[in-house]
């Protein structure tokens, strides 16, 4: 999470400069008619740092959760309500990786569990604006989504006796977030932070019920932050 937070820092950064040039007294207004259409559509690109939250059902030794960062690419399509809000269609590949480590186990090969996922993300989110100031204009966005987890092995006969750690292929999330659109020559360009939190249990249980690996857990959700850059 300290790469993350340092990576982000330096990004904002590198916006700061663009931010305080559209403090002119009268600055020249790019895509003055960009928010006038009903539809709109767009792209984004950015990384992700996803992690777990669980709950147990006795008071034993957590499971560590090795966090890595990885990458998102997506769609847009917006519909304008009015001149502060907007519904987003948001549908997105979301790639992750992180490693459990089980307490317990003296062998790296039943301590150690790599899960993979692949998310298709569907969210339907409300963005909420302010007026524009200049050429950019601050927002808040939140919503829900639908995931597909490619990579959950939910239908899998091997589990953690096999080396197989196996998850829910249905998500639902709730998301929130904030960001900046500024408006270039050509086109929007709009970074924002969001964190995604799972409502639904992801876990897939041993078939033992007495398994050292999912024996104690009474529930696993995926919760992340990411950030994207749009271009509309």
């Amino acid at each position: 999470m300290r790469r993350f937070l340092i990576i982000i820092t330096g990004l904002l950064l590198l916006w700061t400069p663009s931010v305080f040039a559209q403090f002119n007294e009268k600055p020249i207004l790019n895509l003055e008619n960009e928010d006038k259409a009903f539809l709109n559509w767009g792209y984004f690109l950015g990384f992700n740092q996803f992690d777990f939250k669980f709950s147990y059902k006795n008071d034993l030794p957590d499971i560590l959760v090795d966090r890595s960062i990885g990458f998102n690419v997506g769609l847009i399509g917006e519909m304008r309500l009015n001149n502060f809000l907007d519904l987003r269609f948001e549908p997105g590949l979301f790639y992750s990786k992180r490693i459990l480590g089980f307490p317990g186990f003296s062998d790296d090969s039943d301590a150690i569990r790599e899960v993979n996922s692949t998310y298709i993300n569907f969210p339907l989110l409300l963005k909420v604006s302010t007026l524009r100031l200049g050429n950019w204009k601050p927002f808040i966005i939140g919503g829900v989504s639908a995931s597909m987890n490619l990579s959950a092995q939910e239908a899998s006969i091997d589990d953690n006796s096999s080396g197989t750690f196996r998850m829910k292929k249905s998500v639902y999330n709730y998301e929130i977030g904030f960001g900046i659109d500024f408006y270039t020559s050509y086109f929007k360009f709009s970074p924002s932070i969001r964190g995604i939190f799972a409502i639904t249990d992801e876990l897939v249980p041993d078939s033992d019920p007495n398994s050292p690996w999912t024996g104690n857990i009474d529930g696993l959700f995926t919760r992340g932050v990411f950030v994207n850059f749009t271009f509309e």
